[in-house]
């Protein structure tokens, strides 16, 4: 069946959501073996210094300017709570509570993410969006418990989650608005920037241990840089501009499932029946969360019969047709 041109926008969007969370969920295999080395500020700023470098290539390259002066409210604020103080949080809350805390405080950020939108952009918060996210919140406790260790779990590493699950949410919120003047390539690359500087502070543990970390864990933490951060972030950004921050939030969820996907095939932890029926909720309730309701086709007699109740064809708005 050929795709027809206005469908082909949607598409693109969704297979730039898709790129997203496979990389994403691969950032969990990498962190692993960096985090055993650097310590979370290091991390994350070793993290965004690579990937301004690879976004400030890609910009020189496609010769992309400054981003235009509507749009560097929201960029800041993205890239100081999602870039920056996300990053490092979220690695410290990590090293102090069990995967399944984790799963349960973290992932209240796409929740969080569909309110703010309704409140502050004016998302709708239909039925089967909130359906999904119900299920696929619990299809990632469920991962999370399944996988977790004999790990505990601190009050302070609760708080470090609930914060990074928090400045995730209005990270992404803030960011919606900026797409709608400036390029996703923009918004990213001007957003990592802001959170590398003000990681600046972790610059000496960052030398430090990078003197004395094995190859391999540099490796890992430049390709958390250039894939999961560069290219995913670019890729979130563009399909956010062509759709609301709630439905983008939603689709997040697939990431636990993927996790447990490459941990099964990169690390060789075979999953238990738990797990894989988490991963399942996880998909399952994104499915839900993207679908939409078909709309009911008028007979053709009414439509003949009562003309003058046709609505006007809507003018585009700026927001939904966001550049790259």
């Amino acid at each position: 069946m050929r795709t027809t041109p206005s469908r082909r926008p949607e598409l693109f969007a969704a297979g730039a959501a898709t790129v997203t969370v496979v990389l994403w969920a691969s950032a969990f295999v990498s962190i692993r073996s960096a985090g055993e080395v650097y310590s979370p500020g290091a991390l994350a700023l070793g993290r965004l210094l690579s990937g301004v470098l690879a976004l400030g290539l890609i910009c020189l390259l496609r010769r992309e300017g400054l981003p235009p002066r509507p749009a560097w409210r929201g960029i800041a604020i993205s890239g100081l709570l999602w870039f920056g103080f996300y990053m490092v949080v979220l690695n410290w809350g990590e090293q102090q509570v069990d995967a399944g805390t984790a799963a349960l405080v973290v992932n209240v950020g796409p929740i969080l993410i569909a309110l703010l939108g309704a409140r502050l952009l004016g998302d709708a918060l239909p039925p089967r969006l909130l359906a999904g996210m119900a299920v696929s919140f619990a299809g990632a406790v469920t991962v999370g418990l399944s996988m977790s260790g004999e790990g505990g779990s601190s009050l302070f590493g609760v708080v470090l989650c609930l914060l990074a699950a928090v400045a995730y949410a209005g990270g992404v919120v803030a960011q919606k608005p900026a797409l709608a003047h400036a390029s996703a390539l923009q918004v990213t690359t001007f957003g990592c920037l802001v959170g590398a500087v003000l990681c600046l502070p972790f610059t000496g543990q960052l030398v430090r241990e990078a003197a004395e970390a094995p190859a391999s864990a540099t490796l890992n933490m430049v390709y958390l840089g250039v894939f999961p951060t560069a290219l995913a972030f670019t890729t979130w950004a563009y399909a956010l501009a062509r759709t609301t921050a709630g439905r983008m939030g939603a689709t997040t969820y697939a990431v636990p499932a993927l996790v447990v996907l490459m941990s099964w095939l990169a690390l060789g932890e075979v999953p238990g029946l738990l797990t894989l029926a988490g991963g399942a909720l996880c998909l399952a309730g994104v499915a839900v969360s993207r679908s939409r309701r078909r709309a009911v086709a008028a007979p053709a007699a009414d439509l003949a019969a009562t003309p003058e109740r046709a609505e006007p064809t809507a003018e585009p708005r700026q927001e939904d047709a966001g550049r790259v």
